[in-house]
């Protein structure tokens, strides 16, 4: 029987998961299914709960592994789920013999194994350390040189599902790198759960712009880095002159921004302010004009009234965020901003509508703009692929898969442009 992987949530999620995908397929497991879990949301969990009915439904002999963020969380509840037969840690499903376990009991033909490999995350002070060996027909890959989170935002639950902030080694991401450019990867996406925090669990501590730096100058063949996902009052000098002049970083970054209003960015004990946030975007937009943000932004956090939730509408536009993830204010227990005045889920949803249009009309402005112009697009498959600030262009087929290429853009449609290859 064949195998089967859901993923939810994050990048990382992603990025784990094709190291689960290299563990099946190096152990050679037959009829199994993963689901991958998230926890940023109650919804997120539902999700996942109605995913793995919905698999055993479908094929009630398949081994069903449950993992992530959910899964660490609420070990015991998925475990006492008839559908589950194994759950597995955070850490845990990274760690390439508890896949071989897998295999060998399956291998035995046993029933009715029920169980779980879930320790406690608060304690691990190392990241287990796998390598991707990626298809050739990939032009672009998720790199995790981070796990964890040392901050304890009022809101969020996932620092007990990633644990403290673990880095991977200088030298480590090297390789990995290295394997990646040498299987035609054209460009790599550095990602974990607070990548501005890597380094900082070294005895001699180290920045994101230090390994950045080591990155571009050790790995000449590499084309393209990329940055996901960042808090920018944590970016340090040396990181913020390379998004400034280096070429190679490529001019896109996500913004952990969650709100415009200060009040509210200080009851969720975030760390930068709103004026903090527009300084930086204005400062590098103004030395990189090519420079494009997107940003995390969170409707009807607790307390947040119409003046503040009117603050982070208008930072939207000093910034000049041209996406926006919007995500409607969801109550997780155990977090501090559960016992704060909630905001009705009515208002909630109203205005997480309202956000959704602000970043539809901004998203729409910035490729209206792109028309015209020509860009350098990494083309991918299906005939589609991704300018140097992550917009999505479409094109005829022709160029070749992982060549990075001038189009001239005609138009847009949707959500994309559409390009014409030029020599």
């Amino acid at each position: 029987m064949s195998n089967f992987i859901k993923t939810f949530g994050c990048r990382l999620n992603t990025f784990e998961t094709e190291i689960i995908k290299s563990f099946i397929e190096t152990n050679k497991i037959k009829n199994l299914s993963v689901v991958n879990t998230c926890a940023v949301t109650q919804e997120a969990e539902k999700k996942a709960v109605r995913e793995i009915k919905k698999i055993k439904n479908k094929n009630k002999d398949t081994f069903l592994v449950v993992t992530g963020c959910a899964a660490q969380l609420r070990a015991k509840s998925f475990e006492n789920m008839s559908e589950v037969d194994l759950v597995l840690g955070n850490q845990e499903k990274l760690i390439s013999g508890n896949w071989s376990k897998i295999n060998n009991f399956l291998k035995k033909n046993k029933k009715n194994f029920k169980s779980n490999l879930v320790s406690n995350i608060m304690k691990e002070n190392t990241l287990p350390s796998n390598k991707l060996s990626p298809s050739k027909s990939n032009t672009r890959a998720f790199l995790g040189i981070q796990n964890g989170c040392d901050h304890r935002c009022t809101f969020c639950i996932i620092p007990y599902a990633r644990g403290n902030s673990r880095s991977i080694t200088k030298s480590e991401i090297k390789k990995q790198i290295e394997t990646l450019v040498l299987n035609g990867i054209k460009e790599v996406v550095l990602t974990g759960v607070d990548i501005t925090s890597w380094g900082l669990d070294f005895e001699k501590k180290e920045r994101l712009g230090d390994l950045i730096y080591f990155i571009l100058n050790s790995i000449p063949s590499l084309e393209r880095l990329r940055i996901s996902s960042i808090d920018s009052i944590e970016i340090d000098p040396r990181l913020m002159d390379l998004l400034c002049y280096e070429t190679r970083l490529m001019p896109h970054l996500h913004l952990s921004l969650q709100s415009g209003d200060n009040m509210i960015l200080k009851r969720m004990k975030r760390r930068h302010s709103r004026e903090d946030t527009i300084k930086f975007c204005s400062l590098l937009k103004k030395i990189r004009p090519k420079m494009t943000f997107s940003a995390d932004i969170i409707a009807g956090f607790p307390t947040e009234n119409e003046e503040m939730f009117q603050n982070t509408i208008s930072i939207i536009e000093q910034c000049k965020i041209d996406w926006i993830h919007v995500f409607p204010y969801s109550s997780r227990t155990g977090t501090p901003a559960s016992k704060m005045p909630q905001v009705p889920k009515m208002e909630i949803d109203k205005r997480a509508s309202i956000l959704r249009k602000i970043s539809n009309e901004r998203l729409n402005k910035h490729l209206k703009n792109k028309i015209g112009s020509i860009q350098k697009v990494l083309v991918e498959g299906n005939a589609k692929g991704f300018t140097e600030d992550y917009s999505r262009v479409s094109f005829e087929e022709g160029p070749e898969i992982g060549e990075i290429i001038n189009m001239k853009i005609e138009k847009k449609y949707n959500n994309e442009l559409f390009g014409i290859p030029i020599n």
